[in-house]
């Protein structure tokens, strides 16, 4: 995904209030999805999710308001689909270079282990799986050896392989990903740190 920056000022205003309507239950279902849509459009994108007064916070909320559905097929498309434009965004502070670090520190991938260890093979489950995923393969693509050790440290490798062993074949490509673009990974599932 290529970043452009913006050309116009009514562009960058657009932006910050859907950035602001996070924060507003009436407007974040509309910006969650609108905001998913223009994240490879701004580069800044990620700072001004990550340093906006409430705005991961809200983030995280989605993520923490379907866990309750996990053990059960109750997940709504309709849910489903929120928190996988939060995982999105997510998935953009996880990938620049300057809320990388927060991002870890704060220890948000921890947050998404419990959709890499759903097994329910309806797509609502699914969807949450890849979305989750695709954070961690941002952090891995960044090449960042912070990344790199929180990953490796966490229970996240156990949880990959599993999915390559039983999800569905988009969900196990990623994951192979993962191991292919940080081999290092994948040499301490062979190897584990003891």
């Amino acid at each position: 995904m290529s970043i452009i920056e913006f050309h116009s000022p009514k562009d960058l205003e657009l932006v910050e209030s859907l950035v602001l309507d996070l924060c507003d239950p009436q407007e974040k279902a509309n910006a969650l999805s609108e905001l998913r849509k223009k994240r490879g459009m701004f580069e800044d994108l990620a700072p001004m999710l990550w340093y906006s007064l409430g705005t991961m916070a809200a983030l995280l909320q989605e993520v923490v308001l379907v866990y309750p559905t996990l053990s059960s097929p109750t997940l709504s498309a309709n849910a489903s689909s929120r928190v996988c434009n939060a995982l999105g965004l997510l998935q953009t502070a996880a990938a620049h270079p300057v809320t990388r670090t927060p991002f870890l520190a704060a220890r948000i991938p921890q947050c998404l282990y419990p959709f890499l260890d759903t097994t329910s093979k309806v797509k609502s489950y699914e969807y949450l799986r890849l979305a989750s995923l695709n954070v961690i393969d941002a952090l891995v693509k960044a090449d960042d050896t912070e990344a790199f050790n929180f990953l490796v440290t966490s229970q996240v490798i156990p949880l990959c392989l599993r999915i390559m062993e039983t999800d569905t074949e988009l969900p196990k490509l990623v994951c192979h990903a993962i191991f292919c673009i940080c081999p290092a990974m994948a040499h301490h599932v062979v190897n584990p740190i003891r």
